[in-house]
């Protein structure tokens, strides 16, 4: 994909009001059509914008084809979603040439899909240029699935963001499944463990887990992260990370660590406790994630 220079220099909700007054509904549309026949392009395009924020900022650098791109790099090769992004930039182009960039097609695309999970909205702010460098090596800023809270902790607030930012975009993986090969390791390859298990999974979780991704079975079987309800954009992600039920590694320890157990039962609604609304929240970090390293020069 092409990247194109949004026109002006300031970043702002709305920017195209005047330039390309029917943008975001073309996106919007555009989105729709896409969820209504597949709606897995929701937690696509929330994982890629996310992925591509955690690099140089919300630049679209993540859509740039080439060799050593970061679109080649091992944390990006699942990524989903990017004909969505070409098919709203073709119709763009043909009634705005050179003015929408890709960087704000995603974002926008990216809120607009949530919505369509029962998640929340939220405001984006639009503007941004789109970036030129795109390296696969930079992936390494990008949280991972065996990571420690305290190095999740470390990669967000290396990019502005807090503990409870970490929860709450964490909590994302409300919508959305992963491969059995990125948390099968904890099914059976624990040796410490009586049943070979990690043993911060439910027990009565388990069995349904292997059964679902066995030892020798298909390693890109795709298993829902928020058991119960993979396709609703909820808290109830946090339910499960209570009761043990968390898929990946790095999701169940926001229940172990204290410093975001604490946020996760907030969340949780637990008494005692100052409440957080999950959907109020997610928005809110959404937003400041959208303006990690913005570069308008680019």
């Amino acid at each position: 994909m092409a990247a194109t220079s949004a026109v002006g220099q300031v970043t702002r909700v709305g920017f195209y009001s005047r330039s390309c007054p029917r943008a975001e509904s073309i996106i919007r549309s555009t989105v729709q059509s896409h969820f209504r026949s597949d709606p897995t392009v929701a937690p696509g395009l929330l994982r890629m914008h996310f992925h591509d924020c955690f690099v140089q900022g919300c630049d679209a650098s993540v859509l740039v084809d080439g060799p050593s791109t970061e679109k080649t790099a091992p944390p990006n090769l699942g990524l989903r979603g990017y004909e969505v992004i070409d098919d709203a930039k073709r119709q763009l182009e043909v009634l705005c040439p050179g003015v929408v960039s890709c960087a704000d097609i995603l974002a926008v695309a990216t809120r607009d899909s949530v919505v369509l999970t029962s998640g929340p909205s939220w405001p984006v702010p639009t503007g941004r240029r789109d970036g030129r460098v795109s390296q696969a090596s930079d992936t390494s800023s990008l949280p991972g699935f065996t990571d420690s809270i305290e190095v999740q902790k470390q990669k967000f607030t290396a990019k502005g963001l807090n503990t409870q930012d970490l929860v709450t975009l964490v909590g994302g993986h409300t919508i959305g499944t992963s491969a059995c090969q990125f948390f099968r390791y904890r099914l059976y390859n624990f040796t410490n463990t009586g049943n070979g298990a990690d043993p911060s999974i439910n027990a009565a979780f388990l069995p349904q887990l292997q059964a679902l991704c066995p030892a020798n079975g298909d390693g890109g079987r795709r298993i829902g992260l928020d058991n119960g309800s993979p396709n609703k954009f909820d808290a109830s992600f946090f339910s499960n990370l209570r009761d043990g039920r968390g898929i990946l590694e790095s999701d169940q320890k926001l229940w172990i660590d204290p410093s975001t157990k604490t946020l996760v039962q907030r969340f949780l609604g637990v008494r005692g406790l100052l409440g957080l609304t999950f959907n109020v929240e997610f928005g809110k970090s959404m937003v400041k994630m959208m303006w990690l390293e913005l570069d308008l020069g680019k």
